[in-house]
């Protein structure tokens, strides 16, 4: 008997009619996932709204962005029967500009009721009007459903194309939704966002002008996990943000990514790291970048060449340092030789300052000694060569003797 009971359970469970994950006529839509997820299997389930047996929405369609969310918030819960993820609670909340959310309404009645996709003007306006937080939630909702129609309905696997993603990551920078711009440089992420180094070098830059190390490290962590190639520019800004942030540590560990990756470095590169490297007195450090320099480039700029320099004030080589500039001043063309007067005089004034504020107190002394008799001595050499070098000494002494 009981073997016959559950026989006709089992009948009874295969005659219910089949759950249909896509539905034609009802909205899709995919949660969103934690920005850290990409690094895991993702998980493409499709909810729809009343394809799943138990929702109870009819054939009601939302058409403005307060109805979407109330609508997904309950097929969200109906169908998993537990609280959706905090990732997806954020998705469409407070107050968004006027002008944004016409535009988003206009495009979820697009993609819902008319099932077409919406005009690209409109979800450029919708980027170019963007200007707080809200407004980039709303956007990136947008994207998200964007996505799925066009997989589902036009059967277009594509992402959408890179400038659209630099454009996107640019404005979350203009609108300070930092986490939303780290968010476009996944290459696997629920958007359709083509991630690419133009689009990280937008957080760079805000990381830059804010002196923020740390944002400047998770960017360039984004762009290690998710394959981007680093390249010139990347460099230029990275050795800047290190320079400006007084972190000596950062720069090496970063210089030598860049080494190991086959960046061609620029001029400008060399010039912030063999800047660095003299301010610190790091002299291995500083013949080392020159070696690199000199594989890629011949002559010297006006800051490699006072760079090297220093270098050799630092090995207590007056003659070879003053040598050094001569050079450079039979390279530079007659506007930029004054250049070479100016940078002297912060030779003379600013660099000893810095130079010993970064040494061992117990090295200190010494270096002043040296110092107070090798910079005149490169002066004098200077002078020999037939160069010009008219300099203020005095600060030499007075300023060097306070930090002994």
């Amino acid at each position: 008997m009981q073997v016959a009971s559950n026989a006709r359970r089992l009948a009874r469970f295969l005659r219910l009619p089949p759950v249909h994950l896509f539905s034609d006529y009802r909205l899709e839509t995919v949660l969103v996932e934690a920005p850290h997820s990409a690094l895991q299997p993702r998980n493409h389930s499709i909810l729809c709204s009343s394809g799943v047996a138990g929702i109870g929405h009819g054939s009601h369609v939302p058409s403005t962005s307060a109805e979407a969310w109330r609508e997904l918030r309950c097929q969200a819960c109906s169908t998993t029967g537990t609280m959706m993820p905090k990732a997806f609670y954020s998705t469409i909340s407070g107050a968004p500009t006027d002008a944004v959310k016409e535009l988003y309404d206009k495009m979820l009645k697009s993609v819902v009721e008319q099932r077409t996709m919406p005009p690209n003007a409109w979800l450029w306006s919708l980027i170019e009007n963007c200007s707080n937080l809200d407004d980039i939630k709303l956007l990136f909702d947008i994207l998200q459903r964007l996505r799925v129609f066009r997989l589902s309905n036009l059967r277009i696997h594509e992402n959408f194309n890179c400038n659209l993603c630099r454009e996107i990551t640019k404005t979350c920078v203009r609108v300070g939704a930092i986490d939303f711009g780290k968010k476009a440089l996944w290459k696997h992420n629920v958007y359709g966002l083509s991630p690419s180094v133009g689009s990280a070098h937008h957080l760079l830059l805000y990381a830059k002008q804010h002196n923020d190390a740390k944002l400047m490290s998770e960017t360039m962590t984004l762009l290690k996990r998710n394959d981007m190639p680093l390249q010139p520019g990347t460099a230029d800004i990275v050795f800047s943000i290190c320079y400006n942030t007084d972190n000596w540590e950062l720069m090496s560990k970063y210089s030598k990514r860049f080494v190991k990756a086959g960046v061609k470095l620029r001029r400008t590169s060399f010039d912030i790291w063999m800047h660095f490297a003299a301010k610190r007195g790091d002299v291995d450090s500083l013949w080392k970048i020159e070696k690199l320099r000199s594989e890629s480039m011949k002559q010297h700029s006006v800051a490699s060449a006072f760079s090297c320099a220093k270098g050799y004030l630092l090995e207590q080589k007056p003659e070879n340092a003053a040598e050094v500039i001569q050079i450079l001043n039979q390279t530079l063309s007659d506007t930029k030789r004054p250049t070479i007067v100016v940078e002297l005089q912060k030779l003379v004034s600013e660099w000893p300052l810095e130079v010993i504020k970064h040494q061992k107190e117990e090295n200190r002394k010494a270096l002043v000694v040296a110092l107070q008799n090798d910079i005149p001595a490169m002066v004098s050499s200077l002078l020999t060569l037939g160069l010009e070098a008219n300099v203020n000494m005095e600060d030499l002494t007075k300023k060097e003797a306070s930090l002994c």
